[in-house]
C-alpha cells in the first residue's frame, strides 16, 4: 500500500542548495530523507529541522550503495566550488559517478523519480552565448576543474542511459550560478568571497582584469525551478537550464558587494585561473515554456539578505550594512 506521505530522499542535504530544499519539501508536506556525508555540507545548515517529525538525517557517502525505500530522489551531492572540489579531485570524480550510479540503481530499484542537480560547468568555456541545453560545451577533460565538469557530464550520460535502458524517470537540472545564505563563508565563490572580504574590510580579490561575466540566481529562485522541474510532466526530462539571465562582470559584483556593505576594501587583482570560463549566462527560454520559471529575486535584494546572513554567521557588526538602492 503507496504512503499517503511523499518520502524524499535529498542527497547532499546538509549543503547549502540542499538544505533550503529540505525546507521547501518540508514545507511541502513530505517525509524528508537528508543524505550527506559532511564534507562540505554542515550540520548547521539543518539543525532548525533536527527537530521537525518528518526529517530524518544519514550520514552516508553517495559512493556507496544505498538501501532505502523513498518516492523521489534530488542528488545534489558533490562539492560545488573549486576549493573544495580540487582538494580531492578524484573523489569528485567518484561523487559524481558512482554517486550517479547508485542513486540511478535505487530509483530503478525503488521506481522513484529522480533529479541529477547538473551544473553550467558542462558547458565549459562556452564559444556559444548565451548557452542553451543544445550546446555541447567547450570543456577541457584534462584540466583541474575537469574532476568536476566531466563527473558532471558523465553523470548526465549515466542518467540519459538508464532513462533510455532501463525506464528511470529522470530530471537533469543545469544549475547557473546561485548564491544565498547558507553559502560556506570559504568556498572559494565569488559572492561568498566578496562579502566576507568587505565584511572584514579586507581587499576584494578580482581574478584577472574582473571583465568576466557571470549571471547570479538567488537560492530561493533556484530551488523553485527545481521543484518544477520535477513536479513537470514525465516527457520533460530535460536538460534544462536553471540560471538568471542578467548578466555582470565580477567587477560589477564586487562594486555592489562594497556599496551594500558601505565597506571601503580596496581590489587586488590576481591572476586568472587556469580554464576559468571568461562568460557563463543561460539561455532560459525552456524554463519559461516549460515550467513557467523565472527568477524574481533582484542581485541587489538577494545580496542584501545574503550580507545580513554572514553579517550573523561571522559575528560582524549589523551596522557595517548600508540600504539597498
Amino acid at each position: 500500500m503507496k504512503r499517503a506521505r511523499k518520502r524524499s530522499l535529498v542527497t547532499g542535504g546538509a549543503g547549502f542548495l540542499g538544505s533550503h530544499l529540505c525546507e521547501r519539501l518540508l514545507a511541502a508536506g513530505a517525509d524528508v530523507l537528508c543524505v550527506d556525508n559532511f564534507f562540505t555540507g554542515s550540520r548547521d545548515n539543518i539543525r532548525h529541522l533536527l527537530g521537525h517529525p518528518n526529517f530524518e538525517v544519514m550520514r552516508h557517502d553517495v559512493t556507496f550503495p544505498l538501501y532505502v525505500e523513498v518516492d523521489e530522489i534530488w542528488n545534489l551531492a558533490c562539492p560545488a566550488s573549486p576549493v573544495h572540489y580540487q582538494h580531492n579531485p578524484v573523489q569528485t570524480v567518484k561523487t559524481s559517478v558512482h554517486g550517479a550510479i547508485n542513486m540511478l540503481g535505487l530509483a530503478k530499484r525503488t521506481g522513484a523519480k529522480i533529479l541529477q542537480a547538473s551544473t553550467s560547468e558542462v558547458y565549459g568555456d562556452p564559444a556559444l552565448h548565451p548557452q542553451p541545453e543544445e550546446y555541447r560545451g567547450n570543456v577541457n577533460p584534462i584540466g583541474i576543474r575537469s574532476c568536476y565538469d566531466e563527473g558532471k557530464r558523465c553523470a548526465e550520460t549515466l542518467f540519459f542511459d538508464y532513462h533510455r535502458q532501463n525506464g528511470v524517470n529522470i530530471r537533469v537540472a543545469r544549475i547557473f550560478n546561485t548564491y544565498g545564505p547558507r553559502m560556506h563563508p570559504n568556498d572559494g565563490r565569488v559572492v561568498s568571497n566578496f562579502i566576507v572580504q568587505a565584511l572584514r574590510g579586507e581587499a576584494i580579490t578580482l581574478y584577472g582584469d574582473g571583465s568576466q561575466t557571470r549571471s547570479f540566481c538567488y537560492v530561493d529562485d533556484l530551488i523553485e525551478g527545481l521543484i518544477r522541474l520535477m513536479d513537470a510532466p514525465d516527457d520533460l526530462v530535460g536538460p534544462i537550464n536553471l540560471g538568471n539571465p542578467g548578466e555582470f562582470s565580477i567587477r560589477e559584483l564586487a562594486e555592489q558587494v562594497l556599496r551594500l556593505t558601505g565597506s571601503s576594501s580596496p581590489f587586488l587583482l590576481r591572476p586568472l585561473p587556469a580554464d576559468d570560463p571568461m562568460q557563463r549566462c543561460p539561455d532560459i527560454a525552456k524554463a519559461r515554456r516549460f515550467l513557467a520559471w523565472e527568477p524574481r529575486i533582484p542581485l541587489a535584494e538577494g545580496l542584501s539578505r545574503t550580507i545580513d546572513h554572514f553579517t550573523e554567521a561571522l559575528g560582524l557588526r549589523p551596522a557595517l550594512l548600508a540600504s539597498p538602492a
